[in-house]
């Protein structure tokens, strides 16, 4: 084993990421549970957009680095492992909280579980480039609790854009938008990193 991993993920604080994505699978294990989340499809839209919102915000908090001045200066170049780093994340999430979902494709199943995952890294990961990783989860948090709000009666095809965390199904306005999103994020938190803590 390389012996610069463990001081890796301690100094990306992934023991704490890890065990931050387990109780959030755990919370939305529980939510999923509830006695009314099978019975109205539209139930399940709280875990589907609260779960995926915690778990980014929990890889946002790893995206920090301890030690930005020697990333910046070291001989290979860090965008690998920075994206490496948040994809691997970034899956693991994906696939937690899937397995906790019970509902169709067509309505809030799987698929927009992944979708609100992706979207929702996407934001925190650009959040880190801009105000740093400590800070990451606030916009994230922001947008889809304004989302969550605001869109009980927003329909249309516009809606399924700027409402992606809370749209049913498989509509090409969310996804197109949620991916868009991880693809800005991931990119520029690839190439930057995270802006340096003060």
């Amino acid at each position: 084993m390389n012996p610069g991993l463990p001081l890796y993920a301690r100094s990306r604080a992934l023991p704490l990421t890890l065990a931050t994505l387990a109780a959030t699978n755990g919370f939305a294990v529980w939510a999923a549970g509830a006695p009314d989340a099978h019975l109205d499809p539209g139930g399940q839209v709280p875990v589907t957009a609260l779960a995926p919102l915690l778990a980014a915000a929990a890889i946002g908090a790893s995206l920090r680095s301890d030690s930005d001045e020697l990333d910046r200066t070291a001989v290979r170049p860090w965008w690998s492992r920075r994206l490496a780093h948040l994809l691997a994340l970034t899956a693991l999430a994906s696939v937690l909280l899937t397995s906790v979902v019970a509902g169709h494709a067509e309505t809030f199943g799987a698929p927009v579980m992944i979708r609100d995952v992706l979207g929702c890294v996407g934001i925190v990961a650009l959040s880190a480039v801009v105000l740093g990783a400590r800070l990451s989860w606030l916009p994230a948090f922001g947008y889809v609790s304004a989302v969550y709000l605001a869109s009980s009666g927003a329909h249309g095809r516009a809606a399924t854009v700027w409402a992606w965390p809370v749209q049913p199904g498989v509509q090409p306005g969310a996804w197109a938008a949620a991916l868009a999103a991880f693809a800005l994020g991931a990119a520029l938190y690839a190439v930057r990193g995270a802006r340096p803590g003060g």
